[in-house]
């Protein structure tokens, strides 16, 4: 969910839960209905109020209307994979895909280990693959590093026809050696 649709769904359903309250309370009898006949009566005969009022109105009158008929689909081809389409049809490539893609060629490495992947694709389907691991001690992590990358992007482009954008590395950790065990 993008942050505008988080804002205004927080504000709208703010607003809602205040009324809400209100309306439960006055059904209560915890808050007296003349006090809120009163409070109403000061607000219309202030215009500054009345015009706040009308402007809260209509913000919520148009999330309202935004919520009803302008709703995006729970998920978008872009947070699933990547769409490939030609005359023959559709081909969707996932981004589960791609990471255990991703995964095998880092675990091909000797000096790595523990891997994770995450795959990001922008809305023009460009792919961005952020990779985080542990290394072996004594591993020239540069080099890897610089390795790992080319390899990537060999791989992906060859099993999926998919150009790479970026790779971002992040050493986690370095592994510590096994210590023998003394019987």
């Amino acid at each position: 969910m993008k942050i505008l649709d988080r804002i205004t769904l927080t504000l709208f359903s703010t607003i809602i839960l205040i009324i809400a309250a209100i309306t439960f309370l006055l059904f209560l009898g915890i808050i007296d209905y003349t006090a809120i006949n009163m409070m109403y009566s000061d607000i219309i005969a202030s215009k500054v109020l009345t015009n706040i009022l009308i402007g809260i109105s209509a913000i919520c009158a148009l999330l309202a209307i935004r919520a009803i008929f302008f709703t995006p689909s729970n998920k978008s081809e872009n947070e699933e994979g990547i769409l490939l389409e030609n005359e023959a049809g559709k081909l969707l490539i996932s981004k589960d895909t791609i990471e255990n893609l991703v995964n095998g060629v880092a675990k091909g490495f000797e000096n790595t280990e523990k891997v994770s992947t995450k795959v990001i694709v922008d809305y023009t389907n460009q792919v961005k693959v952020s990779v985080t691991l542990m290394v072996k001690p004594n591993t020239v992590i540069n080099q890897l590093s610089m390795n790992l990358q080319t390899r990537i992007k060999e791989v992906v482009k060859n099993v999926t026809d998919l150009d790479v954008k970026a790779i971002d590395i992040k050493i986690k950790n370095i592994a510590t050696p096994e210590e023998k065990k003394i019987d």
